[in-house]
């Protein structure tokens, strides 16, 4: 499509240099935005990804960023991003904004698809002329500043958390970097605290892909007590933001404080590294991993989450929301399952859970 000289270009695999550079210097980015999510999402669960851009006088000025989630017969639906908190376009103004949008409403009815999820910060006007559906929903997205280095990092948190991170240390816990001749060890962990959490698992293939895809945009960390490996996260950045999408530790070690360890440990990287934002997450305000972001320092930031119905885009924008009863009753019953069970069962139904 080419508005003037304005045009807009389904990406390939040989643009992702340029892609990944508009990414990183743009100021809503975020490391889900780099085109390693697209190669990750595409390996791993088999999604088909529409990733645009927009180019003005050869330089790109805009990226949207497009999934294509569908189950034969049941759901066919274009997402911005899944698996994430944040996504949708990025763009350098109104106008590339819009023509951006045009394309992704055109392939809507190209391909007879009903509907789109857009998740990140959009231009007011964009939402109000395409009349976007805001979902209504209790998270929230935790973000902290950083300052220059770890030992002011460390001057800046109450006494009562110094106390709790000199504790881990102190029970003989060590923390240390990764890589993928560890993801078995990492996988373990994920895996059992997903399951606790009654929560179907991401497939290992899924991480071995972002290890792979994202390569010096991604780090794993581990924490140990003795040789076993009993807490884990996954780090990915982009430009000078630092991201925790996922994070996990054995409940049976809690009393030693893994966790505690866990994001000392990487929040004294990322301030020594010199990102000047760190991202925790997602989290539902006042609950338990709310309380514990915030004691790090970290404040809440809304998650703007939009939906484009065409059957509703004539009329005026309306809330979705979604109840909890029906969510609180299958994680109850998947807590139950047996792990091995739970770790064959949970990739098949988590490449369909685009939360």
């Amino acid at each position: 499509m080419s508005n003037n000289s304005l045009t807009i270009f389904l990406a390939q695999d040989s643009d992702q240099k340029k892609w990944d550079q508009y990414v990183n210097a743009h100021p809503e980015s975020s490391p889900y935005h780099l085109f390693a999510w697209k190669r990750a999402v595409e390996e791993a669960y088999g999604h088909k990804a529409m990733y645009w851009y927009a180019e003005e006088n050869e330089q790109i000025v805009g990226v949207f960023p497009l999934i294509h989630f569908r189950i034969p017969l049941l759901l066919s639906e274009l997402n911005s991003l899944p698996f994430c908190d944040v996504g949708n376009m990025l763009c350098n103004d109104e106008e590339v904004g819009q023509a951006l949008f045009k394309e992704a409403s055109r392939l809507l009815e190209e391909k007879s698809i009903k509907r789109m999820h857009l998740r990140g910060t959009l231009l007011s006007s964009i939402r109000q002329e395409n009349k976007l559906i805001a979902e209504k929903h209790d998270k929230v997205r935790m973000l902290m500043e950083l300052p220059e280095n770890s030992d002011l990092l460390m001057q800046s948190f109450k006494s009562k958390l110094r106390s709790q991170i000199r504790k881990a240390e102190k029970n003989g816990l060590e923390f240390t970097w990764g890589s993928t001749a560890d993801l078995d060890e990492y996988y373990d962990v994920f895996s059992e605290n997903m399951r606790d959490l009654g929560s179907p698992v991401h497939s290992k293939k899924w991480f071995r892909s972002l290890l792979t895809h994202f390569g010096e945009d991604v780090r794993m960390g581990l924490v140990k007590y003795g040789q076993k490996t009993v807490g884990g996260c996954l780090l990915l950045t982009a430009g000078h933001k630092i991201a925790i999408p996922w994070a996990s530790t054995l409940r049976k070690y809690n009393k030693l404080a893994p966790n505690m360890l866990l994001y000392w440990s990487v929040l004294k990287y990322s301030a020594d590294a010199g990102f000047s934002i760190f991202d925790f997450g997602r989290s539902s305000l006042g609950e338990g991993t709310f309380k514990f972001k915030k004691q790090w320092g970290a404040a809440p930031y809304p998650l703007n989450w939009y939906t484009y119905d065409k059957a509703n885009s004539n009329s005026s924008s309306a809330e979705k929301s979604t109840g909890k009863t029906r969510k609180e009753q299958l994680a109850a019953a998947w807590m139950k399952l047996p792990k091995p069970v739970a770790n064959f069962m949970g990739p098949k139904i988590r490449k369909y859970i685009s939360l």
